[in-house]
């Protein structure tokens, strides 16, 4: 069947969107006075992940098709609730996901976790997919492209030996059994659907590490609350996981805590700062 795209509608419904947010509502700094209402293209552009002149074409009715993962990402920038974001898939001629939270993160929780600007917080699936995270989030864990499995921390764990430097390697068996346990429990929960299904399969291909660990089947929500990272400008940080589960049990916030009675705290302020810089 041939995709129809409404392109004045989606530009309509962007433009519309666009102008009822604040900078305050997406975590960004209010800045010089505005002339007009609402946040700038080139401020969705950012939330979202794309070119400015990529947005405003869609904004203006021409360009490319935009992609799921581009509406996906659209619909978390401009804070869209479930309706509005199934609209949004209509309005680009794509069907919408399925009403479970997936990949979808209600704009509550994004205003939530926005605030949190002085810990790293990690918004994941229950597959593990990184969905959203904060500045400090990728100044300490390091920042994600990508779509999909390039955004799937257990898929890199197994598949990428880059992610591994952040942690120490006397920890690495730890963290690998609590990927597969963790795994294991979303997959009891949920069998015999096809996207766990399919990443369990291209786990098992691709890692003979996984296979093994998959094997023993041993089967835990993750509970590794204690995690010690290593960063080229502070060192050592020793932090304290808290993970908080939306009603569906789908989505997934992670906040790093700093340990008490270790220098972490101070360590993350600084690393605000730094990281501030950098972006600037």
């Amino acid at each position: 069947m041939e995709r129809v795209i409404d392109r004045d509608g989606l530009a309509d419904f962007l433009r519309r969107r666009r102008q009822l947010l604040r900078p305050a509502d997406v975590g960004l700094p209010e800045g010089a006075r505005r002339r007009t209402p609402g946040l700038r293209r080139e401020e969705v552009a950012q939330l979202a992940g794309m070119s400015t002149d990529y947005y405003s074409r869609l904004e203006q009715s021409r360009g490319a098709n935009p992609s799921e993962p581009i509406v996906s990402s659209l619909a978390r920038a401009l804070r869209c609730d479930l309706d509005e974001r199934d609209h949004l898939y209509h309005l680009a001629g794509l069907n919408p996901p399925l009403r479970r939270a997936g990949t979808h993160i209600n704009p509550g929780l994004l205003a939530l976790v926005s605030r949190l600007t002085d810990l790293p917080v990690v918004i994941c699936t229950d597959l593990d997919e990184v969905l959203w995270q904060n500045a400090l989030a990728d100044v300490v864990i390091g920042p994600l492209v990508g779509e999909g499995r390039a955004r799937n921390l257990t898929w890199l764990w197994f598949t990428d030996p880059a992610i591994r430097r952040i942690f120490p390697e006397e920890d690495w068996d730890v963290h690998s059994a609590s990927h597969v346990a963790d795994l294991r429990a979303t997959y009891s929960r949920r069998m015999g659907d096809r996207d766990i299904t399919e990443l369990v399969e291209d786990l098992v291909a691709h890692s003979e590490e996984f296979r093994a660990l998959w094997d023993l089947h041993e089967v835990a929500v993750r509970r590794l609350p204690r995690k010690r990272f290593l960063n080229p400008e502070v060192g050592d940080l020793d932090l304290t996981c808290e993970t908080l589960l939306t009603p569906a049990a789908d989505v997934r916030v992670r906040a790093f805590l700093p340990v008490e009675g270790t220098d972490a705290r101070e360590k993350l302020d600084l690393l605000r700062v730094i990281g501030t810089q950098s972006f600037a």
